[in-house]
Order: structure tokens, then sequence, then C-alpha cells
């Protein structure tokens, strides 16, 4: 923003001057112990420096005073340091984290008001860091350095202490409004003359002028002020300060010949910057004022004419520049408190019959991602931009609202589903849009990142359907912000750190392998931290290599590593069976040490498990130090920290931490974090992405995410293994049904992907209906295990009649649903679902009675079981030998107290796909038993459970194309 024409006339730039050479110096200054002020102060003719253009210490008066300085200025200086301090003072009492910092940029020498204005500083408070720059630096070496600060979040205020030369137009508008303490931006006069006074600064020497003629009874009220000096940012704000207090401003500007009529009609007269050359010439009115606010020494007419010469203007003006600072930090904390959220939706105008989800997403024009952001009171540093539609959140967010009230938190799950899925990401969105964009209320959905492999495989994408979307729809289904690419090159770096280690411990002696692990460099061995921790685990307190004993070595380098239980696999996100059984290790250079592996899908990952249910960097370092690979030959586990791995999977993954900001086809807000498979993994989102969305909403507002499949599937492990992990409880479960899926489960014909659906799911029919009401009925069940009240949304379908709608929502409500309600946001967008809110709303105020399944410190088999009969409705389980053994090898290792994640079909509530309803007095058979130490959890596998899915005859990519000229992408679902 500019100022008017007429107001950059008055505030033309300062004159440019060349300068050069970088920054050589920092001085950072802590806010104890020192002096300043009248008192305090040596206060002296001095260069000013300041970025004001203006700042000497000498005050004339029309009456002559004695040296002892006037009692007036002094209390004013004195009252303005106490404010201030004060100030601070009662900010850090309620916010203790807060710490006002004070930059100063200085080109040239120090000088006394450099000085001055530093132990000010220290005196209220304020901490400064001092930036020394050569005089003859460059104009792009200053402002890079006011960049630096501009965007340093410490950094409340931003003082200039250059040489007047260097005042010019684009260096002082480099300046940040909000830390232009000095105010010298255009931007910050140009509010000051609108009279927006609680969004700038006053220019600290101007208010100083303003502050000296009030303390010495100098009303200004039809006075004439003849202002002689530069037309730049001080002598607009002297002219606006003036005026508003009923004076009458003549500005000659620097003239060689003033005009006597106006020396003679001036009751006061301020010089705002030195010219030896010019001054006021005789003809002064008896009793006027002259304040000269420049270092140039005044001429000896005026003195001879019987006025003396005062200290300040110089120390006032820098007690009103420390007063700006504070006043700039108070701004900041107001800044950081919660906002009120201030959201744009966007209008929808559904069609008939609806367009495909592509046709859909591109209709619509998102919002810049960072006016989104605003506009539910993120702050700009917290966003990491990626493109115009989607920007990683900054974990610094939930510091920052670590006091706000969390929101209401309500789970969407689903009775058991179709091959199809049956719309949970859609039920979720259209909840979040019927909630925001129609009932005014906050809502977050928080949704897993699709897997490519479903995206190019039989289900398609994830972003929801019809006008109940993420978009753009194409950036959500494939790479997005990256995550899961990082979490594949941190899985695979692992794998590969493992059978790089047994190769080496394989092929080299204990001294060999010593002297490359710890290697000399330029003269010095020294064990990186890990190896030290390392070295500590195996009970050797020894920093110094060459200290070590044979033996000591030998524990060191060895990790022996039994190959047979390496539990650590190779990952990819893609759909590929063929990668389900391989043999590694078959080149001639890797001298016959293969073995035999397998590939599974990234989602699988156990980074991916750690990803979601991480709270921080800190807790997501120590989970993947934790994560155990295998065993050593002597039964002992093995570690990511043991193999050295940890600190470079973290930085792999320092960024995929952070949950990715993206919004629905109304213009609500979404989070997309994490995602693990529900039928083999956990199946949530992340508890960071819920726990930062929960601040955000604020009290009274709603997060809604998403659990994985069925309820006995995702719904049981958010429960069991998130909740446990965030320490969160819901508020409602949403359990999402079709008329289609009851159909199946009440005796229809299979459904299979691709292929069309028999007339029974498109004609009525109430008996396959109410008989596959039983599942429904079961998946309720499910929920009120856990002590949560739970709203049946019945994903509408335009083949499903009235009385199927009427008879799903009765017997819901017959089985112990809060409510039932028809959905038909698919084709209405959040309209649609305004039922469905107003009921999950009412539910959310319903008191709720947690508990989980089973308590940890069960037997392992036991929390299996447990699991299996009141969760599955099954009658017993099975273990296999190998299950058994794991068992035992996990109990030995102290794994014993962790949560179960069972690894199950999602088709059915037993271990067989083809087994609908709800089957009963089956055995569920435990195929094997696997740890995901870091993650946190012992993860079963029943049946014959794949974690790598494979193609089916035509998977979806044969309808994903490109078109070359407008790079649009066609046929993603």
């Amino acid at each position: 923003m500019r100022l008017s024409a007429v107001l950059r006339s008055a505030s033309r730039s300062f004159p440019s001057a060349a300068v050069s050479r970088p920054r050589f110096g920092l001085r950072a200054l802590r806010s104890e112990g020192g002096s300043a002020g009248p008192g305090g102060c040596s206060v002296r003719e001095a260069s000013s420096g300041s970025g004001t253009g203006a700042a000497g210490p000498a005050m004339l008066f029309g009456k002559r005073r004695d040296h002892n300085g006037s009692p007036g200025h002094e209390a004013a200086f004195r009252e303005i340091i106490q404010k201030s301090k004060e100030e601070i003072t009662s900010l850090q009492k309620h916010h203790p984290s807060f710490k006002p910092v004070l930059a100063i940029i200085e080109a040239g020498e120090d000088d006394s008001l450099l000085e001055m204005n530093k132990d000010i500083a220290a005196k209220i408070g304020l901490n400064v860091i001092h930036i020394c720059l050569p005089v003859e630096c460059t104009e792009d070496e200053i402002i890079d350095e006011i960049l630096k600060l501009n965007e340093d979040p410490k950094v409340h205020g931003l003082v200039l202490h250059l040489p007047p030369a260097s005042h010019y137009s684009k260096v002082l508008n480099t300046v940040k409004l909000e830390k232009d303490v000095d105010g010298v931006t255009d931007l910050n006069v140009g509010r000051l003359v609108r009279g927006n006074v609680n969004e700038c600064f006053v220019p600290p020497v101007a208010s100083a002028v303003i502050e000296l003629l009030g303390r010495h009874e100098a009303s200004l009220e039809g006075k004439t002020v003849l202002i002689v000096g530069e037309s730049g940012p001080l002598e607009v704000a002297l002219q606006c300060l003036i005026q508003r207090k009923g004076g009458v401003v003549l500005s000659p500007g620097w003239k060689a010949d003033i005009p006597q009529k106006q020396v003679q009609q001036a009751d006061v007269v301020v010089l705002t910057s030195g010219n030896p050359e010019v001054m006021p010439p005789k003809g002064l009115r008896p009793g006027s004022i002259v304040i000269n606010c420049a270092p140039a020494m005044v001429s000896e007419e005026l003195q001879d004419g019987g006025i003396s010469l005062e200290a300040g203007v110089g120390p006032l003006a820098a007690a009103l520049r420390m007063q700006n600072a504070v006043m700039s930090g108070r701004r900041w904390v107001k800044h950081q408190q919660y906002k009120q959220w201030h959201l744009r939706c966007l209008k929808l105008q559904p069609l008939s019959p609806v367009p495909s989800d592509i046709e859909i997403s591109r209709g619509q024009t998102p919002k810049a991602i960072d006016q989104l952001a605003k506009e539910i009171g993120l702050l700009a540093d917290e966003l990491e931009m990626y493109g115009r539609t989607k920007a990683k959140v900054r974990l610094s967010l939930l510091e920052r609202l670590k006091e706000q009230p969390d929101g209401k938190y309500v789970l969407v799950a689903g009775i058991t589903p179709t091959p199809l899925g049956e719309g949970k990401s859609t039920v979720t969105i259209g909840l979040v849009q019927a909630l925001t964009a129609h009932l005014k209320s906050n809502s977050f959905a928080c949704l897993r990142q699709p897997s490519q492999g479903p995206t190019f495989g039989v289900k398609g994408g994830a972003a929801g359907g019809g006008y109940a979307q993420v978009i753009p729809m194409e950036e959500f289904n494939l790479h997005l912000t990256g995550d899961i690419h990082a979490i594949t090159a941190a899985n695979n770096l692992l794998a590969a750190a493992i059978d790089a280690r047994m190769f080496h411990e394989a092929s080299q002696t204990d001294k060999a392998l010593y002297n490359r692990l710890v290697p000399s460099v330029n003269g010095v061995r020294m064990f990186s931290s890990i190896q030290v921790a390392r070295l500590q685990r195996l009970g050797i307190n020894k920093t110094d290599p060459s200290t070590l004993t044979p033996e000591e070595i030998n524990l060191f380098v060895r990790l022996d590593i039994d190959p047979s239980t390496i539990s650590w696999q190779r990952v990819l996100d893609t759909n590929d069976r063929f990668l389900r059984k391989i043999t590694v290790g078959q080149a001639s250079t890797e001298k016959g040490h293969a073995r035999q592996t397998h590939f599974d899908i990234a989602v699988a990952s156990e980074i991916m498990a750690i990803l979601a249910l991480t709270d921080g960097l800190a807790d997501m370092k120590d989970r993947l130090g934790r994560m155990v690979v295998g065993s050593d030959k002597k039964g002992q586990p093995v570690t990511a920290d043991d193999l050295g791995v940890t600190g470079a999977l973290a930085v792999l993954m320092k960024d995929a931490i952070k949950p990715t900001l993206m919004q629905t086809l109304e213009g609500t807000p979404v989070f997309v974090h994490a995602g693990p498979f529900a039928n083999i993994a956990h199946g949530n989102s992340s508890v960071l992405a819920d726990k930062i969305a929960l601040k955000v909403v604020g009290e009274g507002g709603f997060v809604v995410t998403e659990a994985g499949f069925g309820a006995d599937i995702g719904m049981e492990k958010f429960f069991n293994i998130k909740c446990r992990a965030s320490g969160l409880r819901p508020n409602v479960v949403v359990l999402v049904a079709t008329v289609r899926a009851l159909k199946m489960h009440g005796g229809g014909p299979n459904v299979t992907a691709g292929a069309p659906l028999s007339k029974e799911y498109t004609e009525e029919n109430l008996t396959l209906v109410e008989d596959g009401c039983s599942n429904l009925k079961k998946q309720i069940q499910i929920a009120h295990l856990f002590g949560v009240p739970v709203v049946v949304a019945l994903n509408v379908f335009k083949t499903d009649s009235t009385a199927e709608i009427d008879l799903v929502c009765r017997i819901a409500k017959d089985s112990g649903a809060f409510d039932a309600v028809p959905c038909h946001h698919w084709s209405r967008g959040g309209r649609g679902s305004i039922e469905l809110a107003k009921a999950v709303k009412e539910a959310a105020n319903q008191q709720i009675n947690f508990e989980f399944t089973y308590d940890l410190q069960m037997p392992i088999v036991e929390k299996i079981r447990t699991i299996a009969q009141r969760v599955y409705g099954a009658k017993d389980i099975e273990l296999s030998p190998e299950a058994q053994a794991k068992i035992d090898c996990y109990n030995k290792q102290g794994f014993g107290a962790l949560p179960i994640c069972m690894a199950k079909t999602h088709l059915s509530l037993s271990h067989q796909p083809d087994k609908k309803g709800v089957p009963s007095g089956f055995i569920l058979p435990i195929r094997d038993v696997r740890a995901s130490i870091g993650a946190g959890f012992i993860y079963p596998l029943v049946g014959t459970m794949s974690t790598m899915p494979g193609l089916p005859t035509r998977p979806c990519f044969y309808d994903i194309d490109l078109d070359p000229d407008t790079e649009e992408i066609t046929g993603l679902f």
C-alpha cells in the first residue's frame, strides 16, 4: 500500500547515497542492569542515526531556564520508562514465555544516542539484538538484514541506526509495519494520517515534541507552528499531530531564505534535521518556542536572544521509542491469542445429474490457502506453502494455542463395507460443510492421505465425492506434499542399513569394523552421539574410542542380527503382487549373502503408524529409535538406534510430521495427515492433526475425523490405540451405512468392483435391507462398548427408496442409536447434511462414559481374545505355532503391555471375507504376530491377510490420463 499523491509529495524519499560491505558483527544485549535518562545518560550533541531521521537532544524555549534540565520533560521521561517497565512485567506475568526483543541495525560507529537507546531498553526489560554493519555497507546488505529480522518471530521491534544518507525510501520501507517502532515506513505514516493509531506507531521524535510542548503548557490550539527541515516521515507525522491538536502548520522545508512573515507568525519553530547553513533568522516572536530535533548547533543569534539549551528531545524520544517497542510486543502477544474465525465459505451450485468428481472439483475455484489460514486464525509464520492450494502447518501452532479449550471430537466410522466403500470420507466432508457453511459452527475435517495403491488400483481416491470433496482432488489423491514418499525413503533406508550391516559384519574383523565405524578424521577419532547412546545401553560408559577393550569393541561393532528374525520389510506405494515374496542379495558383489524377504505397501510401514501416533518431533525421534527390526542371535531386540540410523530417519520425516491444510468444496478447512490402512494398520489420521484442529476450532467447534473401514476395524483401533496415545476422547460416533451394503449383508449377491450392480441393489427390497441391518445393529453395539453415543448417517443413493431409508433409520434408533439421519451431501453438498449436523451437535452434548475394551496389563493372548469375542463376535481364537512363539518372544523382550492392532479383512466381522451379516461361533485364526515397538502396538495377522495388495484385472489406471496441452488430469475419482 502507498500513500496518496498529496501525502507522497509531503513525504518524498530521503536523498539516496551508495553504501557497501557486509555485516561483520552481532551483539546480543540482555535487559539486566543499565541506567538511562536525564539522570543516567550522558547527553550531548551527536548524530542521530536513527530511522526517524532526527533525534538530537537540543531544545530551545522563549524563557531562559538554567542548565539543570526541565522538571517537566524529565518527569515525562521517567513516567514513560516506569510505565513501559510495568507493561513488560504485566505481560510476562500472564505470558511467562514472552521475551520482548528490540533489534538495532547500526552502520558506522556507536554514539551516545545508540548507547542511550540500549541503556533505556535494558532499564525497562527489553532484550536487544545489536547488528553492526560497516558504514560503507551497501543498500542491499542493509535490506538483507532487515528482511531477516522481519521474519524472525522473536523480534518485536526494529530500529535503524544509520547515517542520514542511508535513510532513503527503499531501505525504510523494507521494515515490516508491525516492527516499525520508529514509524518511518510509508505504510505506517499513511495509517497515522488516516487516524488508525491502533495499527501504527507514532514516530518517537514527533511524539516527544508534542509531549514536551504539552508539559511546558504550550497549548497548540490556534497556534502557528513552523516546521523547518526535509519533508520526510517525521515532518509528515508532526504536521498530522499538530493539526489534530488545533495548530496551524507552516512547512517551507529547507530554504536559503525562510520568509520573514512565516517566522513572525510562528508561535513554535521545530527544526527537524540539521543543516548548519540554514537556521531560523532573526525576528522570532517574543515568547516563541524553538525545538531543535537535529544534532546541528543552533545559531548564536538565537542564544544571544535569551534562549537557553536544554537536553530533552533525545532522551525523551529514546524512551518513547522503547515504549513503541513494548507496544509492539503487546500487540504480538495479543496476535498470538486465539482468534475468532472470519470464514468466507464458497458457494455451491449443484447440478443434476451430478457431474463426475473431477468435473465438480474443477468447477470450484478454491481460496488461496494462506487466505483460508488467515480466516481461521493461523499466523503467516505458521504456514509453509506448497503452491496456492495447500500448505504445511507448523507444530508451533499447537504450542501457541495450548491454553485454548478443545472443541468437540467426532469420529466417523462405518458398517462392514462392500468392496466399493460406503462413503465415510464423503460423509465426513459433507458433515463439516454443513456445520460450518450452513450452521455457522467452526469445524475441521481430519482425513488420511490416500495411498497410490487404491488410487491406481480398485477403490480410487479418497477425496470424498460429488459435492462433498476436498479440493483440488487431483493434488489430494496424488503426491500431495510428499509425506508418503518421505515414509518410503525412511523405511527403505532402514531396510538397506539392516542388510548392509549384516554384510559388513560377515565380511570384516572386529578391528576393521571398528576402524570404519569410528574413523579418524584429521587425526581425531570420536563417537557420534548415537554411538555413545549405544555404548551406554551396552553398559560401556566411555567416550574415548581409544579406551575400549577388545571385548567392548566386539560388543559395540557386532549386532549379530539373526536373518530369520528380521521383521523390517521394504515398502512401495504401489499395489504389486509380485513383491509379496522376493530374494535379495543375489549379485556376486554380495558374496552369497542372499535372503528371502518381501515388500509391504508403504502405508503399512511402521513409520506411517508412528507419524499418525506421535505428538511431536522429539517423540517421533524416540519412537523411530525404538523400532525393532529383528533379534540378535541371543534373542535380544535390535533397533534402529542400534543401527545408528535414527537421526537420518528423523531428518527424512521432519517435514512429513506437519499436517497439510486444504479445503472442502465449500471453503471449510481440512487437515490431511498420515494414511495407515485400517485392515493392516490402525487406520486413522494423525494425533497431531486432531490436536491442532481441536484448538483451532475453539470451544464449541467440531473436529470430525475418520476411522478406516468398519467400526470393528478402524473404530476399535481408534479407541484402543489412538485414544490411548493422544489422551483424547470422542464426544460422538457417526456410523455410516448404505442401503447397498445392508442388502449385501442381508443376503444379496456379491458386490464386485468394476462390475455392474445386480438388480437387488437398484430395486426396492425391504427384506434384504431388514435382514442386513443385523450388521448395523452389531456396529452400534461395538460403539456402545466404549460408552460413546452413536448417530447413524445413511448415505443415500439415487436408487434408494423412501421406504428403505425410513426402515433403516427406524431400526437404527430402535437399536440404540441417538439418531439416524438420511444424508444427501453427495448431490447437494453441505446443505444435504444439515440434519446430520444438527443431530451430531445435539449428541455431542450427551454424557459419555468412555472405557477401553481391555486393560494393557492383560496378557497378549487375552487381549487378542477379548477383541475377537467382544468386538468380532468370535467363539475363540486359535494361535499358530509361529504366532505363539512370537508372543513368547515379545513377552520375554518386555513388550507384553502394548495394545493390539489386529490385521484382519475389512469385508467381514470374521476372518472370512465372504461371511456377511453377523457371523457367530467362528474360531479366529491368528497366523502370525508382529510387533511395531516404535508405534507402540502388537499386531496379529488374522487368516491370510496380505500386507501388499495386488492389482485387479482392470485397474483404475486404464481411465487416468493427462492432456499434454492443458496439463489437466482425467479419470481420477
